[in-house]
């Protein structure tokens, strides 16, 4: 006879509550067949759990020690496991993890993320390993369950896309540049000027692809950052002009140690997107962690409008 889960809540039932009939009666069996089970146990393995003495309390043996420190380690385990289960089967629990392939979303993603462990604690979420190129891969690998895109191609059929909120990208220029005098930037202001961008494709980079390459021009020079701080600095120190969203200007647009300006007159609005697995969206989790993104980060950052979804994810092909 194996150690089995019923011996270990036996021995805990006993043990709480100071009686074998207290015991059958709090796991809803007769006292024989409790004490049946015990005997079965004991003639198994050869020892006694309980050193018995004419009315007093069961008092576990060495061997019932034993048992029970078994029973302590294992049952709690087993509880918390059942919860588990019974939370993901109502749709409460799971996992979220995030791939990322705009380099300044963790300004807002960190914030939304902790609103989000704060209202659905048995979520177990992380961000899949920071920056990543092709985030979409990642979701048909099953290694992510959402991804943030500022630049979706094509979907394959088997992911929907999600508008998040759109924001603007601004032009930045040092303080002491003649440019900063102007009310917005035009596309010719880039074309002798060194652009500071991450080192990405062009095709990631809003400015270009939005921006620049539909009116023909082609920056002078270009030089590379993978930190946002640097484009920062470097900009405010006048080796060149570059474009990031509103929000990652921060502290350095308002103690004007760069001048932010709108992307011609109108400015430059870009859609932030999420792509999942279709079998996953219908999670409630998710979807309440997408809805608390377009709430919460239209509110709380400055060059940012909320902009409504369809109730149902539609594919991009």
């Amino acid at each position: 006879m194996p150690i089995e889960i019923r011996h270990l809540r036996t021995i805990e039932a006993i043990v709480q509550s100071g009686s074998i009939a207290a015991a059958a009666q709090r796991l809803h069996l007769t006292q024989s067949a409790l004490s049946h089970q015990l005997r079965g146990l004991e003639l198994e393995f050869g020892v006694s759990l309980f050193d018995r003495e004419p009315g007093a309390a069961p008092r576990l043996s060495a061997a019932g020690e034993r048992l029970y420190a078994l029973a302590r380690d294992c049952l709690p385990a087993l509880r918390r496991t059942q919860e588990e289960l019974r939370r993901l089967a109502g749709g409460h629990g799971g996992r979220l993890r995030i791939a990322v392939e705009c380099h300044t979303c963790f300004d807002w993603l960190t914030p939304a993320m902790d609103r989000f462990r704060a209202q659905w604690p048995d979520v177990e979420m992380d961000i899949v390993s920071g920056f990543h190129e092709d985030p979409l891969a990642l979701l048909q690998q099953h290694q992510a369950d959402l991804a943030v895109l500022s630049a979706p191609e094509a979907l394959p059929p088997q992911l929907a896309l999600h508008t998040l909120f759109r924001y603007e990208v601004m032009g930045l220029v040092s303080p002491r540049h003649p440019l900063a005098q102007k009310s917005y930037l035009e596309a010719e202001d880039f074309r002798e000027e060194t652009l500071i961008s991450y080192p990405v494709d062009d095709r990631r980079l809003d400015l270009v692809r939005e921006f620049l390459t539909p009116a023909g021009v082609q920056p002078w020079r270009r030089r590379h950052a993978e930190l946002t701080v640097i484009i920062l600095q470097l900009v405010a120190s006048g080796q060149g002009l570059a474009a990031l969203p509103a929000w990652a200007v921060g502290n350095y647009g308002d103690r004007g140690y760069v001048r932010a300006l709108p992307l011609g007159p109108h400015g430059l609005w870009q859609d932030l997107q999420a792509a999942t697995r279709r079998d996953g969206i219908d999670q409630n989790f998710l979807r309440a962690f997408l809805d608390d993104v377009r709430a919460s980060v239209p509110r709380d950052l400055p060059g940012v409008r909320g902009q409504r979804e369809d109730a149902q994810p539609t594919p991009t092909d």
